[in-house]
């Protein structure tokens, strides 16, 4: 299938397609900017951000959030983006979120896509920007992107989504250091996941409280309590998000478009860079005498 004519099939709803353009892009494959270029991105359809740390439930909590969203509303179609983290080792990633997602990965209202970091920080894999718009320019009603879990680098994900859920569970440790970890400031909306636990009405004070400290602004942040695995709080949740997307600010969208533009012309400039090239010229001109590693870099941003 030519490239203009798997635009036009992602742009009809053809999921087959859809998966071919993830992949090109994924991979930087010849034409894959070519393709981008020709998308018409939808930046209407609610993209999520679920992040928080390792165990707090990420992922039954986003399966509970998608089986309530299609009891609502049965012909939502909803995409999920699952970030893995990848070996440092081998370079593979388990890809575990088709496993722990299971219910909704045979249902055709809802596509599931797994992406390794391929060593990317942040909680994010490096085209995660790129194929959200893939996924935008397609035919869906809700995208969620579910980050790795890596803790403080993780607020990445406030620069891709319009909406960021950071998740926590009442036994996660010292309330107040979990708050000094950056997540106050990306948090749209905080989520105590298994709250049935001891400690979670303490931790949704202690969250509450800290809010209270911040600039006050056109959106109050909820703390809600859930229990994913049983479904509990799930309309509540879907009902802020909903709040929240209709609160989006215009010069909001603007920071975010920008961060994005950046985002492309760094990835586009450093294009043809690689450590490996790096190290292989740097084995040679280390050894010149008054060898200066400043100098050695300007040729690739002069």
């Amino acid at each position: 299938m030519e490239k203009r004519e798997l635009s036009e099939q992602l742009q009809l709803g053809n999921r087959k397609a859809l998966a071919r353009c993830i992949s090109l892009v994924e991979n930087e494959a010849e034409g894959y900017h070519d393709l981008l270029s020709s998308l018409n991105i939808n930046r209407s359809i609610p993209l999520i951000g679920v992040t928080g740390p390792p165990g707090a439930g990420k992922s039954t909590l986003l399966n509970a959030v998608i089986k309530t969203l299609l009891n609502q509303n049965a012909i939502l179609q909803i995409a999920v983006l699952a970030v893995d983290p990848t070996s440092p080792f081998t370079k593979g990633s388990l890809l575990g979120d088709r496993l722990r997602m299971s219910e909704h990965f045979n249902d055709e209202r809802v596509y599931i896509r797994s992406l390794a970091t391929r060593g990317a920080l942040g909680g994010l894999a490096a085209k995660t920007v790129e194929i959200t718009d893939v996924l935008r320019a397609a035919k869906f009603d809700y995208i969620f992107v579910e980050t790795v879990g890596v803790g403080q680098s993780e607020v990445e994900i406030a620069s891709l989504a319009d909406t960021t859920m950071v998740i926590l569970v009442p036994e996660a440790g010292d309330d107040i250091q979990a708050l000094k970890s950056g997540i106050m400031e990306i948090a749209d909306i905080f989520v105590i996941n298994k709250s049935d636990r001891e400690g979670a009405n303490h931790m949704m004070k202690n969250i509450t409280a800290a809010l209270h400290e911040k600039p006050v602004s056109n959106w109050q942040v909820p703390v809600l309590k859930t229990v994913a695995n049983r479904g509990e709080g799930m309309a509540e949740l879907i009902d802020k998000i909903i709040s929240h997307q209709k609160n989006r600010q215009p010069e909001t969208l603007i920071a975010m478009m920008a961060e994005h533009a950046y985002r492309i012309i760094q990835n586009q400039r450093m294009q043809n860079i690689s450590i490996k090239k790096l190290g292989a010229e740097l084995n040679i001109e280390i050894e010149k005498k008054n060898f200066n590693i400043y100098h050695f870099t300007k040729k690739y941003y002069q």
